[in-house]
């Protein structure tokens, strides 16, 4: 027996189809700053040429997009990062580093491939100038002179030791498939993740802490394998995803129908009491319409309050006029 697994929610089917897909505007100002200070990809880009990457942070991890040459927003992402599920705040804080703008970079001789960090550079600069201020006012020599070398090789190399550091807590994808299928799970563990965001329901904290740990393991699948060899693993990893998002759609409905007031959505009309009226009552003062025309409004028959029969009338002339006599 199979299960029917019901399509997403529209709202997580539009989550990371597309870069920055809540906040438009960011995109655009990221992308405007990309075409002023990198490498836009376009069609003449070789493979070895690296692109300059636009990070979008998520609550599990990261998307790269790459900016394209036509001003269209790209529609897959060229790496996927995923953060451990138990991290810690200076885990977090490490997946800022990553997600950091790329270091600009000075080439040192133009027939020569290598280069300096800019900012490797300005602390040489001011190491040196520092360094030559503190000897004109006795400092030693011997002292400043390290420190002055020193201080650059710090500025260079330390950077790429906590990117090494930091990168022991992701895992990360860049190959066209992996990060088709990251994509996918990305979209279904958003969605868990927002929706246990703004509830205190423990199944809804639960779906989300299952899905980011399958997440995890999918990213950590991929970095092994490819796509075509783990296909069956990476399918029950998805059907799984979808099950939860179902689950938690279900949930947060049954949720939204336990919040609704019983009488919503129906017209709020005064109720007219039932039955016969108290003694001294406001509608035992004013006869009714049916009385006033002497009919029942029960059966239209004429009801006690009907004129008097013609001989009573007959009789009552014949009394007055013989006091009259």
């Amino acid at each position: 027996m199979t299960d029917t697994l019901r399509t997403p929610p529209p709202t997580a089917a539009e989550q990371h189809r597309r870069p920055f897909t809540l906040d438009p505007g960011r995109w655009e100002a990221k992308r405007s700053r990309a075409l002023r200070t990198g490498h836009v990809r376009d069609s003449t880009c070789s493979a070895e040429f690296e692109p300059v990457l636009v990070y979008e942070r998520t609550p599990w991890g990261w998307l790269a997009w790459t900016v394209p040459g036509d001003g269209t927003p790209p529609e897959q992402p060229h790496q996927v990062g995923v953060l451990t599920p138990t991290a810690s705040r200076m885990q977090r804080l490490s997946l800022r580093w990553l997600t950091r703008r790329p270091a600009h970079r000075i080439a040192l001789v133009p027939t020569t491939p290598g280069s300096l960090r800019l900012s490797a550079a300005a602390v040489a600069l001011i190491s040196l100038v520092t360094s030559l201020f503190a000897m004109t006012h006795g400092v030693p020599a011997d002292m400043m002179l390290p420190a002055s070398v020193l201080a650059p090789l710090l500025a260079e190399h330390l950077p790429g030791r906590l990117d090494a550091r930091a990168r022991e807590d992701v895992r990360s994808v860049e190959d066209h498939g992996a990060c088709r299928y990251l994509q996918r799970l990305a979209v279904l563990c958003t969605y868990l993740v927002q929706a246990a965001a703004g509830s205190d329901r423990y199944e809804l904290h639960r779906s989300a802490e299952i899905g980011r740990h399958t997440l995890w393991d999918g990213a950590g699948v991929l970095q092994t394998q490819d796509t075509r060899s783990a296909s069956a693993e990476l399918i029950a990893r998805e059907r799984l995803m979808v099950q939860l998002t179902d689950q938690v759609a279900q949930t947060l409905k049954c949720a939204h129908a336990e919040d609704r007031p019983a009488d919503a959505g129906q017209p709020h009309t005064r109720e007219r009491p039932l039955g016969p009226y108290p003694p001294g009552s406001e509608q035992t003062a004013r006869p009714s319409p049916h009385h006033m025309h002497g009919t029942s409004p029960l059966n239209g028959h004429h009801s006690m309050t009907q004129p008097e029969p013609g001989w009573h009338v007959s009789l009552r002339r014949r009394a007055s006029s013989r006091k009259a006599s």
